[in-house]
Order: structure tokens, then C-alpha cells, then sequence
């Protein structure tokens, strides 16, 4: 049997899939959903909407031929990317945990933790990633985004107008209206106290306090689980400096048509985007010689996918919602 540098490992494998770190609230895995392709190069398929409503004429003559229509589906090919992380581990410690394990003075197991650690940095990565999809205005077609500036943003609680920027907004996709509103934790802290938006919910009697999630879908009609607001944090200071840490959704808030129930990749579902997924996320162990004194393991956790967008004209962007 040939022997590999890299094994994967079915207990780091399973601790990889079901880590979860709810403090940070994640929301990628909900904006773009994944999707299982069969192999690294897919093809997907793209449909122009309006050719679903656009209707022709179909009066036919007594000898005629009746109109003969061609659907122009694009069929597109794209490929998974690898990411992964590795951590190494000197035997030293490997083998000083164990002892204390097997003394019962801890339950300590480096190679747990750094498992479950990179897969914290590969999910926070992949969270990066989509948000950095989902906020590219060059995603959306053009009439479906709006960048606001100055009084127009939503910090200005005078002047502003949150309901009427998300609701024209939500009539301004083509066809399908947003059920799926994704914004930052500091654009969900402005939109839940502004004055305007507590007295649609409450009347006019009161502009004080705020609102909560399931009072501001009840006022977009959207289900309350489809409200996605991202708290993960991204330290942005270059290696050695002070940490920095800043938002990943930023001050955007995307309003996006988004259907769980598609599918495969060329499924002729709408929805605005997905994750394209090829097999699990994996977690596994290889030998180095080189860590340490007496060598070590690296642990790797790693995971081959790719973020697409199918259908812009189901989404629509506001940029810079607040100061």
C-alpha cells in the first residue's frame, strides 16, 4: 500500500463537519447555500427570466406554422477551489497530553483542538468570501443597487428612510422578490432604533426603543430565519501590527431572492447564488520530520468549493446604509 504524506482522519473529519462556533453568527453557509457537484469542473446553468414572461404572439394561421421560440439557458462551466489550513504539533506535546490524559489529570488533546480551531479559520474564510460576493455591485444588474451618501444613510435617523430604500428595493428584482435580507450587525443596530421604522412598527405614538427581528419581518414580509445578520469579526491590521478588527458584512445590506430547494448546479431553479461543494469538509493528519526535535504532526483541515452567483436580476444592493 503506497503510503500518503496526508490521511484523512474519520474522528478529526467528524469533529471538522459538526464544528460550530455560534458566538460568531456566521451566516454564509444561509446567504449562498451549498450544493453537491459530482466533480471538481461543473457546469451550471444561467436562465434570462424575462423569457418565462414574455409573451408571444400565438395566433396561428390556418396553414401557418405557430411561432417557434428558442430558449437561450446558458450552460457555464466553473471549478471548485481547494482551501485549506494545517497546524503542527511536536510529538513532545502529542505525547505529554496523552500521559496526562491516561493519568486522568486533563482531557486534553492537541490534535482536538487544533481541529476544531483551523476549522473556525476555514469557515470564518469562507464567510470572507461570500460576503465579499454579495456585496460586489458588479453581482447585480444595473437598476437593482443603490449606493446612499450623507442624509440619505441610515445613521441619520432625521432624514433618512430605511423603509422606503429596502421596500423599493425589494420591487425592483425582476419577477421574484427578496425573501433573504443579509446585512452587518453595525447596519442592524442603526435600522432596529430608527425612529421611522419603530413608528411603522408601533405607531405614531412612539419613536423610542426598538424594534425586534421578527417586527421588522413582519413589516418586509420575509420569514424571521431569513433575516441574516453577520457578526463575524476580521482582524485587518498587516502581521505585527495592533489588531484591528472590523465587521465582514460591513455597512451593505443585499436583498436577495434565495431558493433552498434547488437542487444540482443545473437545475433551472431560481435563486440569485449558491456554493458549489465538492465532497465534505475534510480533517486529517501527516508526519513531519521537521517539527521539533524528535518531528511531529501537522493537522489540516481543508475544503474544495466554489461561490457563484446565477441569477443578478433577483438580488438588489444598497451600499453604504449607514455613515
Amino acid at each position: 500500500m503506497t503510503t500518503r504524506p496526508f490521511n484523512v482522519d474519520p474522528t478529526l473529519t467528524a469533529i471538522s463537519i459538526a464544528y460550530r462556533n455560534p458566538a460568531l453568527h456566521l451566516i454564509g453557509t444561509r446567504v449562498l447555500p451549498p450544493l453537491q457537484v459530482m466533480q471538481e469542473t461543473f457546469k451550471y446553468s444561467t436562465f434570462p427570466i424575462a423569457e418565462a414572461f414574455s409573451v408571444p404572439n400565438t395566433a396561428v394561421g390556418r396553414r401557418s406554422r405557430p411561432p417557434v421560440l428558442e430558449f437561450t439557458g446558458d450552460e457555464a462551466t466553473a471549478a471548485v477551489a481547494d482551501y485549506g489550513i494545517d497546524s503542527d504539533i511536536p510529538y513532545t506535546d502529542i505525547d505529554a497530553a496523552s500521559a496526562a490524559r491516561t493519568a486522568g489529570l486533563s482531557t486534553f488533546d492537541p490534535e482536538t483542538l487544533a481541529s476544531a480551531q483551523l476549522t473556525n479559520l476555514i469557515q470564518l474564510d469562507r464567510e470572507v468570501r461570500v460576503a465579499a460576493v454579495v456585496q460586489n455591485a458588479a453581482n447585480y444588474s444595473a437598476g437593482r443597487k443603490v449606493t446612499l451618501a450623507g442624509n440619505d444613510q441610515f445613521s441619520a435617523f432625521a432624514t433618512s428612510d430605511p423603509y422606503g430604500v429596502i421596500d423599493n428595493g425589494i420591487q425592483s428584482t425582476l419577477v421574484y422578490q427578496p425573501n433573504t435580507h443579509a446585512m452587518g450587525k453595525v447596519v442592524w443596530n442603526k435600522l432596529k432604533r430608527h425612529p421611522k421604522l419603530i413608528k411603522a412598527v408601533k405607531g405614531a405614538l412612539t419613536e423610542d426603543g426598538a424594534i425586534s427581528r421578527r417586527q421588522y419581518c413582519d413589516l418586509f414580509e420575509i420569514e424571521e430565519d431569513r433575516l441574516l445578520i453577520g457578526e463575524g469579526l476580521i482582524n485587518t491590521a498587516k502581521k505585527g501590527q495592533a489588531v484591528s478588527l472590523a465587521g465582514v458584512w460591513g455597512k451593505n445590506i443585499a436583498l436577495l431572492y434565495i431558493d433552498p430547494s434547488k437542487g444540482t448546479a443545473d437545475d433551472p431553479t431560481i435563486t440569485w447564488g449558491f456554493t458549489a461543494e465538492f465532497g465534505q469538509r475534510i480533517a486529517g493528519t501527516g508526519e513531519d520530520p521537521h517539527i521539533g526535535v524528535r518531528g511531529g504532526k501537522f493537522i489540516r483541515v481543508g475544503e474544495r468549493v466554489k461561490e457563484l452567483v446565477v441569477a443578478p436580476d433577483v438580488g438588489y444592493l444598497v451600499t453604504d446604509a449607514v455613515a
